[in-house]
């Protein structure tokens, strides 16, 4: 039997980026993981495809699992020989029974290693504009939960003689209590105080007020656990420091729709902008590049060469080069469709002569019939889904045209269902990522959402269902985060 090991993983507070270089790393090894309901949704995508995963969050007032089912879970799994990663929110040592957890697999003498995470006591409060210190304002803070495992109560008269910050996680159904324990334990009723629901997310809320009326302000804010609550003077900066609330896509949840490896660009461009984004994969590229074995030795006789995707420009560079393939026999002009294609194939060295103006192959059809004659020859490498419209054409017009399928989309899959509740704004970059996410969500929670579609192409696939659309007006990244921003 193989010997295994556990992770216990601090994912921190919701933010997909909050989380260590390790522990993405580690990720990566695990053959099995169980996640809590506090975790941000694009954490699981460090995983590899065939890990398996599990669900073990707590709900309020409703426990999925009980803590003893979960170490038993993760017991059993590790002496099957998987590497398992227990992912829990913020760091597993700050409230959050880790050390339950460890105790228990080194009593069974399983390995395990426990990854620290940045904790939602500071990094919820820094996102709301609350540093949890201040020179000469407050020198200490101090972490106190109101639910433990057997409903310890908390010390108020100790907690409203301290002189820092006071923060309470997993209190806000007991916010009265708290609140009129500090009052009446000595701490003055007009004491700034906060509270910060699902901090460091596209649901970020929080309501500033006193002691003594912040019970109000949350019903006025619609304020909802998960929360935290801050006491102490530093509250006073949430205006002057909130930097995250400010940005111009915060409270935004995007929906990136597209393959892995073409979503990145435009995913760190809208988490920069202040989005929350939830990325599903609806398709995913298989490399059928062999197929180019036929064509190769007669590429350099083309006339033109044209490609109608990013992914076209990846695989047919990638396939030449591990070929060994020497480019500058190649005298073809290059034809492609939009500014991100063109963009791809300049990072290989090469200008396209040719460039739509519009994100499909119409436009693009066009453009090659203004400059190309009869007598010559034109290679399409392309996807095996794509429309042959270019091709058609091109040979209605005489031209000799050879085309090769290097890829084809299949469909992706998706790890969190529930993720696209949350969504506001879904972005459509083909027709088949609206077929493919249609399958895995539903129509009608699509049609619920504000939708982008890049090209009419896309759009129509959209019309066939009854979804309104907008279409961004240049069909690049930019053109997407510009579209975002005015349906903000």
């Amino acid at each position: 039997m193989p010997k295994g090991k556990v992770y216990i993983i601090g994912a921190g507070p919701g933010d997909e980026e909050l989380i260590t270089v390790k522990a993405v790393r580690k990720l990566k090894e695990c053959t099995a993981v169980l996640y809590d309901r506090l975790i941000g949704k694009e954490i699981l995508k460090h995983l590899n495809e065939t890990c398996k995963i599990y669900y073990c969050g707590k709900e309020p007032g409703c426990h999925y699992k009980t803590q003893n089912e979960i170490n038993d879970m993760l017991v059993e799994l590790a002496k099957e020989g998987n590497i398992v990663g227990r992912i829990k929110g913020g760091d597993p040592y700050i409230f959050g029974r880790g050390s339950e957890e460890a105790l228990r697999f080194s009593k069974e003498g399983i390995e395990f290693e426990v990854l620290s995470g940045i904790t939602s006591p500071v990094a919820v409060l820094n996102y709301a504009g609350i540093p949890v210190t201040h020179r000469n304002i407050s020198r200490s803070f101090h972490v106190f939960t109101a639910k433990t495992a057997d409903d310890y109560a908390i010390n108020f008269k100790a907690a409203a003689e301290l002189q820092g910050t006071l923060i309470f996680l997993m209190g806000f159904e007991k916010l009265k209590e708290i609140t009129e324990g500090l009052i009446e334990n000595g701490m003055n009723a007009l004491t700034p105080c906060a509270v910060v629901m699902r901090g460091t997310t596209s649901f970020q809320k929080k309501a500033v007020g006193k002691l003594l009326n912040i019970s109000e302000k949350c019903k006025l804010n619609g304020i909802k656990s998960p929360c935290i609550i801050v006491v102490g003077e530093v509250v006073n900066f949430s205006e002057e420091l909130n930097w995250y609330e400010k940005k111009p896509l915060f409270g935004r949840n995007i929906c990136i729709t597209r393959a892995k490896k073409q979503s990145k660009e435009m995913h760190e461009k809208l988490l920069d902008l202040g989005a929350e984004v939830t990325e599903i994969n609806s398709i995913e590229i298989k490399n059928t590049a062999e197929n180019l074995k036929a064509y190769i030795k007669n590429l350099q006789d083309y006339d033109y060469i044209v490609l109608t995707s990013v992914n076209a420009v990846e695989i047919l560079f990638d396939y030449l080069s591990s070929q060994a393939y020497d480019i500058r026999k190649i005298k073809a002009e290059f034809a492609v469709i939009g500014n991100a294609t063109k963009e791809a194939l300049k990072k290989r060295g090469i200008l396209a002569k040719i460039v739509s103006r519009k994100h499909n192959g119409h436009d693009l059809f066009d453009e090659l019939k203004k400059v190309i004659s009869k007598d010559k020859s034109v290679f399409i490498p392309r996807s095996k889904n794509s429309r042959e419209y270019i091709k058609v054409e091109l040979e209605k017009l005489g031209v000799k045209v050879d085309e090769c399928f290097i890829y084809e989309t299949v469909p992706g899959e998706i790890y969190n269902k529930n993720a696209f509740d949350d969504v506001d704004t879904v972005i459509f970059t083909s027709p088949s990522t609206v077929r493919n996410m249609i399958s895995m969500v539903g129509i009608e929670k699509i049609k619920s959402k504000k939708i982008i579609a890049i090209g009419h192409i896309t759009g129509s696939e959209l019309e066939k269902v009854g979804a309104q659309y907008s279409i961004p007006n240049e069909c690049s990244t930019e053109g997407i985060i510009k579209e975002c921003l005015i349906n903000e």
